[in-house]
């Protein structure tokens, strides 16, 4: 089993940046992928970004690509999102997962684990 905590949402404005936090726990080598993925209420799961747990290789979706990050540090079983620019459609909670998948990165049925979710709202 694998828990996964996620933090550092809250309240910006357009413009401004956050930091989310995921901190593992468990057994995270069973984990091939980390990704972040968001939701508003009524629309599906959106696909955020992800990282190969083995490489390091990243990928982001469409619209935040050049403005999020996702890192890691592995001496902390930290996961991060770096936010910058927000906007107002950024808008959503935040959730992190992990998941044994190594190619299918934006389908969040190919996530095992799941965070609670963190709640980040940009005000225009």
């Amino acid at each position: 089993q694998v828990q996964l905590v996620e933090s550092g949402g809250g309240l910006v404005q357009a413009g401004e940046s956050l930091r989310l936090s995921c901190v593992a726990s468990g057994r995270t080598f069973s984990s091939n992928t980390m990704g972040w993925f968001r939701q508003v209420p009524g629309k599906e799961r959106e696909f955020v970004a992800s990282m190969r747990r083995w490489n390091g290789v990243t990928a982001y979706g469409n619209s935040v690509k050049g403005r999020f990050t996702i890192s890691r540090d592995n001496t902390k079983n930290t996961m991060y999102l770096q936010m910058n620019s927000l906007k107002p459609e950024d808008t959503a909670i935040y959730y992190c997962a992990e998941g044994s998948t190594s190619d299918d990165y934006i389908n969040p049925s190919s996530y095992d684990y799941w965070g609670q979710g963190t709640q980040v709202t940009v005000s225009s």
